[in-house]
């Protein structure tokens, strides 16, 4: 088992940030891949943004975030970001990181794609 430890959640009004911290001991290679996931309530876990195994990690973002979410890797501290500007109300959600190895392309979106999560951490946007 891979752990995974979300943290950096919270409440913040509209146009705010956030920036979502996973802490994933046990992966240090760029073989895993790692995506962020929120969930709703009433709704599906959707893939929000992600960094594919390769060198280097190429990123994808689900087009509601795109421009306004960030994600990056720390290797060295075994940590994964997701840097959230200008939230709107429909970002709320809970958040979950995941990963796995050998997740190529796009399908770094895709929960299917992931054997390993976290329990995931609360943002609220709200006036």
């Amino acid at each position: 088992q891979v752990p995974l430890v979300e943290s950096g959640g919270g409440l913040v009004q509209p146009g705010g940030s956030l920036r979502l911290s996973c802490a994933a001991s046990g992966f240090t290679s760029d073989y895993y891949a790692i995506g962020w996931f929120r969930q709703a309530p009433g709704k599906e876990r959707e893939g929000v943004a992600c960094i594919s195994s390769s060198s280097g990690g190429t990123t994808y973002y689900t087009d509601t975030v795109k421009g306004r979410f960030t994600i990056s890797r720390d290797n060295a501290q075994s940590t994964v970001f997701l840097q959230m500007n200008d939230l709107k109300p429909e970002d709320t959600a809970l958040y979950y990181c995941a990963t796995n190895s050998w997740v190529y392309g796009e399908r770094c979106l895709k929960r299917e794609s992931y054997g390993y999560w976290g329990r995931g951490t609360q943002v609220t946007v709200s006036s």
